[in-house]
């Protein structure tokens, strides 16, 4: 064996790395970034996934990519070029992605808000209805390589990626689509939605600024005669009040909802006088 392999294991300080945003505690906000973690927490790993919180928190990931089937990494460890590390998983085929589009289209809801950018809570569900795992449903799911000299499955290595990816999930959570093998684009037009729905439109442009003439200014112009509308008095002001039945807490001597619409009377007239003055 190497030096490198009996030296030292204090991890080499990586510039640049990618930082977890969890300090402390656990990872991901999200619920489907939490599952990703409780299905391979599921797994009987032992303390093994635990040993990657602390490379994941440190930056001692430097690079991090996710396409189709395959997460590709490249870790700093204690020796001075970082370790390749890859994590495969086998992306769902044509069919299997019709089968889950075929369920959602009996829940029109989450389809809606699939659509729109966000993961509905069901949509777990959803995929096990339509036969189809969204999570790896056992380790051998998961094939993961990394070219540190550590036998174990999961080193310290992989288990910080593992990590890192639940964060890349809370950031964009389409990330989990794409590695199963479909893009964002492609499985809202499998729902049937246009490509790039709710990509938010570049806001308006502003208007025009102000003259600069302080006269003409604070002069203004004139105010329409109908800025207001047509004003009149409702036929029964307590009806909001009425609804809400027998009220325990009054012991008024006067009826409440005779009382209360006498007050909304008055002030609707005296807004009506106001609104109606020259």
């Amino acid at each position: 064996m190497s030096w490198y392999e009996w030296g030292p294991t204090r991890p080499r300080e990586a510039k640049g790395g990618i930082k977890a945003r969890s300090k402390r505690g656990g990872f991901a906000e999200s619920w489907w970034g939490r599952r990703w973690i409780e299905v391979l927490e599921s797994f009987d790993l032992g303390g093994r996934l635990g040993r990657g919180r602390t490379y994941a928190r440190k930056g001692q990931v430097i690079d991090l990519s996710i396409d189709p089937g395959v997460v590709a990494a490249k870790v700093q460890g204690s020796r001075p070029w970082p370790y390749e590390v890859e994590i495969r998983m086998k992306p769902l085929g044509d069919a299997q992605w019709q089968k889950v589009a075929e369920a959602l289209s009996e829940d029109t809801w989450s389809a809606a808000r699939l659509i729109a950018g966000e993961m509905p809570e069901t949509l777990e569900d959803t995929f096990k209805a339509a036969g189809v795992p969204l999570f790896p449903a056992k380790l051998h799911d998961l094939e993961t390589r990394c070219s540190c000299p550590d036998w174990s499955n999961p080193c310290k290595h992989l288990a910080a990626v593992y990590y890192l990816l639940a964060e890349s999930f809370d950031t964009d959570p389409f990330l989990l689509f794409r590695l199963r093998g479909r893009s964002r684009d492609d499985f809202v037009a499998l729902l049937g939605g246009p490509a790039g729905t709710a990509v938010p439109e570049p806001p308006p442009e502003p208007p025009a600024p102000l003259r600069a003439g302080a006269a003409e200014f604070w002069q203004g112009r004139p105010v329409p005669a109908d800025l207001f509308g047509a004003a009149s008095v409702p036929d029964a002001p307590a009806v909001l009040a009425a609804t809400l039945g027998p009220l325990p807490f009054w012991r008024g001597e006067a009826d409440f909802l005779k009382g209360v619409d006498a007050a909304v009377g008055r002030a609707a007239a005296r807004a009506r006088k106001l609104a109606e003055a020259p």
